[in-house]
């Protein structure tokens, strides 16, 4: 019976990767991974590894959660050392719990490798602090898309009032309701927002706007895309630094 790695990916920049899971990574005899975890990450496995795609995508799921998790077991009863390879942080809104929880029910041993989560990370590489001292002193992140089987929204939308930061995590599908949503509970319409698209890669694309208007702006940017909503949005005409590297 071996042992499985719940492995955080990081947000894209292969270079934001931990030195533990590039360590597992290199030691792994099968890696199951998903479509948000960089691709060339697998390179820097050993000859012989095995690999095995459960990537989520956009309204298509090679497997379901439940199969993901059974895919995984069963892994560890073949192999000795199984890393499952998850974008940003397994614990995020990466259903890292669900998978560790499956495999403590069936006794196979687990560990967990974080990962630099897109919630911090991709604003950083856009100019954008989710703090900053006396603008923000605190975030929310907040998932974009919510359990369809739940009958209603696990969101206390009347907590998001404060001038906190709120991050958006896999959002921009919802990005109309959401604007929405912060503007009936009280926020200005002229409230800052920023959607980041393919954050911390040479994709990077990033779209200011208001509450008002940022549907209109980036609704047709490509996914995965965070949202962040605040003040500390306007920090980026004099923080950007991601787009300047190379000009």
């Amino acid at each position: 019976m071996g042992k499985v790695y719940l492995t955080g990916a990081g947000p894209g920049d292969i270079e934001l990767l931990t030195l533990k899971a590039a360590r597992v990574i290199g030691e792994a005899d099968v890696i199951i991974y998903d479509r948000l975890a960089n691709p060339k990450i697998l390179e820097m496995a050993r000859n012989g590894c095995k690999f095995i795609y459960v990537g989520k995508e956009d309204g298509r799921h090679i497997l379901p959660q439940d199969q993901i998790n059974e895919t995984i077991y069963r892994m560890a009863l073949q192999y000795e050392t199984v890393v499952r390879l998850k974008g940003g942080d397994p614990f995020v809104f990466g259903r890292g719990g669900e998978e560790g929880a499956y495999l403590a029910e069936r006794g196979i041993e687990f560990e967990v490798i974080p990962g630099i989560t897109s919630a911090i990370s991709v604003p950083a590489y856009a100019g954008i602090p989710v703090t900053h001292r006396g603008i923000s002193v605190g975030f929310r992140v907040v998932t974009g898309h919510e359990d369809p089987n739940k009958p209603k929204s696990q969101i206390v939308w009347e907590n998001f009032k404060t001038e906190e930061t709120i991050i958006f995590l896999m959002g921009l599908h919802n990005l109309q309701e959401i604007a929405k949503k912060l503007i009936e509970i009280g926020k200005p319409k002229e409230c800052p927002v920023a959607v980041i698209s393919r954050g911390t890669t040479p994709q990077q694309k990033v779209v200011i706007g208001t509450l008002e208007n940022i549907y209109q702006q980036a609704k047709d940017l490509p996914t995965p895309a965070l949202i962040v909503v605040g003040k500390v949005v306007e920090l980026r005409d004099q923080l950007r630094w991601f787009e300047e590297l190379d000009s």
